[in-house]
């Protein structure tokens, strides 16, 4: 089986930037679907457009636009392409970057998708410096790793070998339009109870669900703010967001920023 070594990716790079023992890199996917491979270095991948599926022997993981993947050196894995067009902002490090840093190894061992949106909302600053490559960004991106592993190591883990049948197919239908989120709907679907799936959200996507479908939102909406050919109110009703005023709240509540803030910031 194939390694890939240090800043080698399925893909077509755009853009490439390095620090000690650090690789931030764009990417464009135009293979529908990548072999097993392992990588050298663990790495995230940050969907910025497009829809992927990520595969190992434990999972397969649906990455609609905004999610974030990490993907450990240990595991091997595939990639499928699930839109006409995808790409991803990339970053590596190297192993003895985590030792200098003091970031306990075995937490971060084992791919899995990232849910939560606070570190989605680090990823969308560490793309920011990504594009400004400026005499400041060697230290802010440093630092924002550190605040990414920091975050990481206290989310909780899930038993992923006992995940029924029917979550990947849950996460399916949500990721697809989670502006129709409905029990009844959810439950048609899947053959499954509402009282079921509701009491076992919490258990495999640590929250409700609800707060799940809120989360997702939010990931859908993040590098979308830094696209400035859409609006904000564009960008909410393509995140799924009721209107306008509903994607200020929620925004506002996770991030302590309105959207119209945290873009300027992206921006300026």
């Amino acid at each position: 089986m194939e390694i890939s070594t240090k800043g080698k990716y399925y893909g077509q790079k755009e853009t490439e930037l390095s620090f000690e023992g650090i690789l931030l890199s764009k990417y464009d996917y135009p293979v529908d679907r990548t072999p097993w491979h392992y990588h050298e270095n663990p790495y995230f991948m940050f969907v910025l457009h497009g829809n992927m599926i990520d595969g190992n022997k434990r999972m397969k993981s649906l990455l609609p636009t905004g999610s974030l993947m990490y993907n450990n050196w240990q595991e091997a894995h595939y990639g499928i392409k699930h839109s006409e067009q995808a790409g991803g902002f990339h970053l590596e490090f190297e192993k003895h970057w985590l030792e200098k840093n003091e970031i306990n190894l075995p937490l971060l061992e084992g791919s899995q998708p990232i849910e939560q949106p606070r570190i989605h909302f680090l990823f969308t600053q560490l793309y920011r410096e990504f594009i400004l490559a400026d005499a400041n960004s060697e230290i802010s991106v440093e630092t924002l790793l550190i605040q990414i592993c920091d975050a990481l190591i206290k989310v909780k883990e899930v038993s992923l070998k006992e995940t029924p049948h029917w979550i990947f197919k849950l996460k399916e239908l949500l990721h697809d339009d989670p502006s129709k989120f409905d029990l009844k709907y959810l439950s048609d679907q899947l053959g499954v109870h509402p009282v079921h799936i509701s009491r076992a959200a919490p258990q495999y996507f640590s929250s409700s669900l609800g707060e799940y479908v809120r989360q997702l939102k939010l990931k859908r909406a993040l590098p979308l703010l830094q696209n400035t050919h859409y609006s904000l109110t564009e960008i909410a009703y393509q995140a799924g967001f009721a209107d306008q005023s509903h994607f200020n709240r929620v925004f506002k509540a996770y991030f302590n920023h309105l959207p119209s803030t945290f873009r300027k910031q992206l921006l300026k």
